[in-house]
């Protein structure tokens, strides 16, 4: 953090999830807000997200065992509204829960991983 730019210095940049259809589990992801940023021909799919991380999906050829959760987990600013839309797109998020420091539902992503949708935390800080 400087003077002239108060966010933090560092940023996840990359998380990676094998799944074995790319292409329907980008579409997922699209759906529920990410930005596409290239689809290879080789079967790599890289999204963007809010502060410029990037998931990177490639392909396995194994469904991952049920209830497996994903590698990350997101958060929204509002949670309610998250979940409306996803469920007006076809999608089937869970009911919202609340644990000590979040409210959150999951949904599971085409190759079987839940992924958990967090309500945000976010300080009022610049990130």
């Amino acid at each position: 953090m400087t003077a002239s730019d108060p966010r933090p210095e560092v940023w996840i940049g990359h998380t990676t999830m094998h799944v074995p259809d790319v292409s329907a589990t980008r579409s997922f992801f699209l759906s529920l807000g990410m930005r596409d940023v290239v689809l290879t021909d080789s079967g790599i799919a890289i999204l963007e997200l809010r502060g410029g991380t990037h998931l990177v999906l490639q392909k396995s050829e194994d469904r991952v065992p049920e209830n497996t959760p994903a590698p990350f987990d997101l958060m929204v600013d509002d949670l309610e509204a998250s979940r409306e839309k996803y469920t007006a797109v076809g999608l089937q998020p869970g009911s919202i829960q609340k644990n000590p420091i979040h409210h959150y539902f999951t949904i599971e992503e085409p190759g079987g991983h839940v992924v958990t949708i967090n309500s945000s935390h976010v300080t009022d800080q610049p990130v």
